[in-house]
């Protein structure tokens, strides 16, 4: 059975699912402490530097991490988040220099402590609106984003994928459940104040079309084969050469591009005649790109290779006017507006917030971690 992926940069299954997940759990929550980063206020301008405020968290300091509008944030709760990140990460990593693991503890620690104090305060502010998310809401919500993926998943499929990377389907439900609560407050306090038009997005796309430009390609593939480990690795790339070098002479001789690719192509669009649907250039590996989007549509390439193989690539489509992507630039500018409304929103709440550290946990300012994680 063919299971290979073609000219698509390598990426991890595994990996895809777990962002997957990550952008499920606490979905508008997270977006608004990305928007926010790490920014904190300046230790003589940190509301818990008062002798009041201190004394006021100095009852089982070693246990209170923070203290927000007079409602702890304990220890227990943050160690719950780092800690399987801190031993994912020996377990990965086990050569890592003590500085580094260090560095990165206290980094993820601050970062951890900012999500569950704007936690605290967006919580407080939701609770006063009542904001109600249905379990209808939360199953539409899970079967869009599982009907998008490729292949598109019923409800079924994915909850077999999240039982199998060990994630309950029950606690992921009730994790949407909070992230959608969080965005139907967030989207009650933007409504009516963020507007993107037409011209915006127009202007946009003018001064970013290569980032949009995208074609829709079917390809034949042959991979060299090397399955016997006494192959002559240059011998089997002259072999599967050859044999890509006839199905071009009987393309050009008018064969069915689709039904030679069902036939020979050893990647897994076969099934589908070798389409591979719509891609932008960044999703390719440099040769294939490269080919791809120098061809009008119908046309066909000469041999390109790449570390996949050999392949013959037809364009079958573009989209490469404005008119193509309005909708997904408006979408994404709007987003964008939303992350800085967001953003402001929660510095208010902040700025209003009496937030007390026990003595020596204020945040400290901290360097970024080393490229690389600091191998040995």
């Amino acid at each position: 059975m063919k299971s290979y992926r073609g000219p698509f940069k390598s990426e991890s299954v595994k990996g895809k699912w777990r962002s997957f997940l990550l952008f499920a759990l606490y979905f508008s929550l997270f977006f608004v402490v990305c928007s926010l980063g790490c920014r904190r206020k300046a230790p003589s301008e940190t509301d818990a530097n008062t002798p009041e405020q201190a004394a006021a968290a100095k009852t089982a300091s070693g246990d209170v991490a923070v203290t927000v509008n007079g409602v702890k944030i304990m220890e227990a709760e943050i160690e719950e988040i780092i800690g399987p990140q801190l031993a994912s990460l020996a377990k990965q990593a086990p050569n890592r220099p003590p500085a580094f693991i260090e560095q990165y503890k206290t980094v993820l620690r601050q970062q951890v402590l900012e999500g569950a104090i704007v936690r605290r305060l967006l919580d407080g502010e939701m609770k006063e609106a009542k904001i109600v998310v249905t379990d209808e809401d939360v199953i539409n919500w899970i079967e869009a984003r599982a009907s998008a993926q490729r292949p598109p998943l019923s409800l079924e499929d994915f909850k077999k994928k999240m039982e199998g990377y060990g994630q309950s389907f029950d606690e992921m439900k009730e994790q949407v459940r909070k992230g959608l609560v969080y965005e139907k407050f967030m989207e009650s306090q933007w409504a009516g104040k963020i507007n993107v038009t037409e011209e915006d997005a127009n202007d946009y796309y003018s001064k970013n079309e290569k980032e949009y430009e995208q074609v829709r390609a079917s390809h034949i593939l042959i991979k060299p084969d090397v399955s016997d480990p006494n192959t002559d690795p240059n011998e089997a790339k002259a072999t599967a050469k050859a044999e890509l070098q006839g199905l071009l002479k009987q393309i050009n001789d008018g064969a069915d591009f689709a039904e030679l690719a069902k036939a020979h192509s050893d990647d897994d669009s076969a099934a589908g005649g070798g389409n591979l649907d719509f891609f932008k250039r960044p999703e390719m590996e440099p040769p294939f790109a490269k080919a791809a989007f120098e061809l009008e549509v119908g046309q066909i390439s000469d041999i390109v290779e790449t570390t996949s193989g050999y392949h013959i690539i037809k364009v079958t489509g573009r989209k490469d006017s404005f008119e193509h992507f309005k909708d997904e630039i408006i979408e994404a500018l709007t987003r964008k507006k939303q992350g800085e409304f967001a953003r402001d929103y929660v510095k208010s709440l902040k700025d209003k917030a009496n937030i007390v550290y026990p003595p020596g946990k204020q945040p400290k300012p901290t360097g970024p971690i080393p490229p690389g994680g600091g191998r040995k």
